[in-house]
């Protein structure tokens, strides 16, 4: 496959940093600060990909996801995940019904909230693993099968999911098998200062923001189909398989510090992300190419939720995100996977 970009790729790439602009703009109207949230969501949006939201309480995780729905001009539902929720409460159910015609009795499928574009699973942490699995079939899959029959959920479909790491009382940690299903862990951290004076300002004013669509659902697949298409060089390709396969323990890759610190690496899985969300990235910074500085910019989101710290690791406060830091800092690209060998142009001046 060529790298050399066609007329038609550099006028997709324009077009979709030209919608990256503007949905970020939109965005800001109401969020203020959380950039590196909101760009980690688009990445993963462009890619397929469905997100695990982590923060305590009153960060805005809530009204960006609905913000994000607004100006993507898609369905939206919140689900609320709680101790009692059902699993049918979220695919939907079978319920019987008569035709007034003819008397006869029949079921009818009535469609849960999972039947929308954009799902918020707020704290999906707080319902237990039964109801957690309703949405594994879904997020894979898109579909849903209830009474044996399967449902075909409408594209483009992402699941958005928040949790709170603080409180653990009452709560049910996600099995691997579904934190896999999650392309990125986002990190929502504090605003700083500035931010937060902002948000004081806006907050406690009485202001109405209109939020203006950007996208609709079919623009959304073509941008899709886009990222897929960005090519990447072997050497940056071997660069994002040396980092994953260094994190499993059974394979003779991973460093003596790596077999210390993990009991369980990352699966093919993440691999595929690496390297699906460096090609987004590559596109939001105006290439189409990728480089290793694409692969290290979304290795944390990309791997942090895919790796199991040892007990010797969590008793010396070592979590993944530095497990991933010193793995980036001792694995180093190629010569020619780095920005700088200057073989391709840069599509969009910055």
């Amino acid at each position: 496959m060529s790298q050399e970009p066609s007329q038609q790729d550099l006028e997709q790439v324009e077009k979709l940093r030209t919608a990256y602009t503007s949905m970020k703009e939109e965005i800001k109207k109401v969020i203020v600060g959380q950039d590196h949230v909101i760009d980690e969501l688009f990445m993963a949006l462009f890619c397929r990909g469905h997100c695990l939201l982590i923060g305590v309480p009153g960060l805005a995780k809530t009204l960006l996801i609905s913000t994000l729905s607004r100006v993507l001009s898609l369905d939206f539902n919140r689900i609320q995940f709680t101790p009692d929720l059902m699993p049918t409460d979220i695919t939907g159910t079978e319920v019987i019904q008569e035709d007034k015609a003819s008397g006869q009795r029949e079921f009818k499928f009535l469609p849960g909230p999972i039947f929308a574009n954009v799902i918020l699973a707020d704290e999906i942490n707080r319902t237990p693993p039964k109801t957690q699995a309703a949405l594994l079939e879904a997020m894979q899959e898109y579909q849903v099968t209830v009474a044996g029959q399967q449902h075909v959920l409408t594209k483009p479909f992402f699941v958005l999911a928040t949790q709170n790491p603080i409180e653990q009382e009452g709560t049910y940690p996600l099995p691997e098998a579904q934190l896999d299903r999650f392309m990125f862990m986002v990190k929502v951290d504090y605003p700083n200062a500035d931010e937060e004076r902002e948000i004081l300002r806006r907050t406690t004013e009485d202001r109405d923001v209109e939020i203006q669509a950007v996208l609709d659902a079919e623009e959304i697949a073509n941008l899709q189909t886009i990222v897929r298409r960005v090519p990447i060089a072997d050497a940056v390709l071997d660069y994002a398989l040396r980092i994953t396969r260094q994190t499993r323990l059974t394979t003779g890759d991973a460093p003596e510090w790596v077999n210390e610190w993990l009991q369980w690496g990352a699966g093919p899985r993440a691999s595929q992300n690496l390297v699906l969300g460096a090609k987004a990235h590559a596109l939001l910074q105006g290439r189409f190419y990728v480089a290793a500085e694409d692969i290290r910019a979304v290795a944390k989101p990309v791997l942090r939720h895919r790796l199991i710290t040892s007990f010797a690791a969590e008793a010396d406060g070592v979590t993944t995100d530095k497990v991933i830091e010193r793995l980036l800092d001792e694995t180093q690209p190629n010569d020619s996977a780095v920005l700088s060998d200057g073989k391709l142009p840069k599509v969009v001046s910055q």
